[in-house]
């Protein structure tokens, strides 16, 4: 066969394979396709020509799975053969999406009637992360949740916390209680000797000015532990 005709079938090739993915996820929804595939159609916009399920195939061999590729730092996308800038971006693009539709189910909505939406959020936001951060949620008299601010990012295992600056922020928000969260890239949420007595500092310095520590949770891989649950508050 000539080489244009070569060309000509295999752009008709992929062209036919994205609009058979682009089928099946109008009819079935994100259900109807597996990981590689759903982040096939997400490198459709940076890849207009060509085949993007050998790329898609290896990030997903090398992070695990779709949520694990969106969280993956840049630098660490762009090492798989193919990804480059305009790549990773797109990735991170669907990421900051999917935490700013999350994160919109829970600001300014009451607590209590929202705590697995939050939940949700959190793992969104840090169950994949390579580091420890640390987050405080912000709730205030009317038990909404008003502020969602990561206060400390640490290292692979540890975060320096200090109760004076979480508590002094509260006050700065006028929130009258709140919620920490960190995560522990390690996979297990099971609170360290070092993480409860943290929470104990911080639960003693909002005593003394009446600002209440509702929870501490820790995020993990496949889960999480509530400070609460586990009598530790």
């Amino acid at each position: 066969m000539p080489k244009g005709l070569e060309d000509a079938s295999g752009q008709f090739a992929f062209l036919g394979h994205r609009e058979r993915l682009r089928e099946r996820f109008t009819i079935g929804g994100t259900d109807a396709l597996p990981d590689y595939e759903l982040l096939e159609m997400v490198l459709f916009r940076a890849i207009r020509r060509g085949d993007t399920k050998p790329i898609a195939k290896a990030l997903i061999a090398r992070f695990g799975s779709f949520a694990e590729v969106v969280s993956a730092e840049p630098e660490r996308l762009m090492e798989v053969k193919g990804v480059g800038p305009a790549v990773a971006t797109e990735i991170k693009l669907i990421q900051a999406a999917a935490l700013r539709l999350s994160r919109g189910n829970v600001i300014k909505r009451p607590v209590l009637s929202s705590w697995q939406a939050i939940i949700d959020y959190c793992h969104a936001a840090m169950a994949f992360a390579e580091v420890e951060s640390f987050r405080l949620l912000f709730v205030d008299k009317k038990n909404q949740l008003i502020a969602d601010e990561v206060q400390q990012t640490g290292t692979i295992d540890h975060t320096p916390v200090y109760a004076r600056e979480v508590i002094k922020r509260a006050l700065e928000l006028s929130a009258s209680a709140i919620i920490l969260v960190h995560n522990h890239p390690s996979g297990d949420p099971t609170p360290s000797m070092a993480d409860i007595d943290m929470t104990k500092r911080i639960v003693t310095a909002g005593q003394t000015l009446g600002i209440l520590v509702h929870d501490h949770i820790i995020i993990g891989r496949k889960g999480h532990v509530s400070f609460r649950n586990l009598q530790l508050i």
